[in-house]
Parts: structure tokens; sequence; C-alpha cells
């Protein structure tokens, strides 16, 4: 009898060794999912660390590839620590519903942590390939409006200045001529002298 109660208790004591060891491989080593999303990448998703897990998604489809890593400390869920599995899937059915398993998910937030703390998430810390940014299209830059030249107005047609007649054609003129040019007491020589050059 003590004999089986001895050989029981071994076996007992080698598979709780067995069960540790291989829950901690399980814990230790990277866990491997695959997935695609709705435009048809082929992705691979894979897990590993302790305390701060790392999250590492890489895609291809059609020759073109990209990746991109999240990290977080799911182990502060409770629920994660009851069935690490399903917090995964979950995660990985996230990812599935995405055209782009890399764009539009900076926090992966599976249903069964949702009340958990912020670091129970997975927040993306890098990616790449970037995907092309769209050039701005440019766009044709606008001319400076010329200003036309101002049309030149016809310049007015000259005008004879009227200026002062030094000939007199009459008696008369030479009278106004003389009060305008000569002294009031000389006026009167002038006159006749205006009259003479006239002659």
């Amino acid at each position: 009898c003590s004999m089986k109660a001895w050989a029981r208790a071994v076996l007992c004591v080698a598979c709780c060794v067995w069960l540790a060891a291989g829950q901690s491989k399980r814990s230790g080593g990277e866990e491997l999912i695959r997935f695609s999303t709705k435009s048809k990448d082929a992705c691979a998703m894979t897990v590993g660390g302790q305390g701060e897990v790392k999250l590492r998604v890489v895609c291809r489809n059609q020759g073109k590839s990209y990746w991109c890593e999240y990290v977080g400390q799911p182990s502060v869920c409770r629920s994660f620590n009851a069935n690490p599995k399903q917090y995964w899937n979950q995660i990985s059915s996230e990812l599935r519903k995405t055209t782009h398993a890399c764009q539009g998910t900076a926090v992966l937030k599976p249903s069964m942590c949702q009340k958990a703390p912020a670091d129970a998430h997975m927040k993306q810390v890098a990616v790449g390939p970037k995907p092309a940014s769209q050039k701005p299209v440019k766009t044709a830059q606008e001319k400076p409006a010329q200003s036309k030249p101002a049309k030149k107005l016809p310049k007015p047609p000259k005008t004879a200045t009227a200026q002062p007649t030094l000939v007199p054609s009459s008696e008369a003129d030479a009278n106004k001529m003389a009060q305008e040019y000569c002294w009031e007491s000389l006026q009167g020589v002038c006159a006749y002298f205006i009259n003479l050059f006239k002659g």
C-alpha cells in the first residue's frame, strides 16, 4: 500500500512539473495567429514577452507588404489572465474587419477587456513601410492679374493761345496797345509810333 502511495506521489509531482514546464514555454515563446483582412491581405500576428507584451502584425498582398507593432500589458485585465487565447483571438477578429491591418487601429481594445485599465489595451508604437501618402494635387497657380496699360486718351487739339498782336490792325488797336505797354503820359506818343510802324 505504501508502495502505491509513493508511486502516486511521484506521478503527481511529475505531472505538475510537466504542466509547469509546458505553461512556461507557452508564456515565454511567441504565439502565432494567422488572419486575412477585408482586402485579402494575408497577415500573421505574433505575440511575445512577459509583463509588457509586444504584438507584431505582418501582412502581404500581391508582392507588397507592411507591418506594425503594438505594446501593452494585457495581464492587468483579469479576463485576459483567465483566458489569454480569447484575448488574442478577439484582437485578430478586430483586425480582420479592416482593409489595412495597420491603419486606423492605433489602439486595440478586445471586448473582454473594454473596462480594464488603459494599460491592458495594445497601443501601436511602430509601423512600416508607411503607406505612400497622396501627393497634393498641384493646382495651376493663378497668374497675377496683369494690369492693362491705361488707354492713352487722344490729346486735345492744340488751341491757338491768344498772343498779343504786335502789329495793330487799326488805330483803335494802336491806342489799346499804347495803353497796355506805355506810361500814361507817353501813350499818345506810343500810339503815334505804333501807327507809324504799321504804315
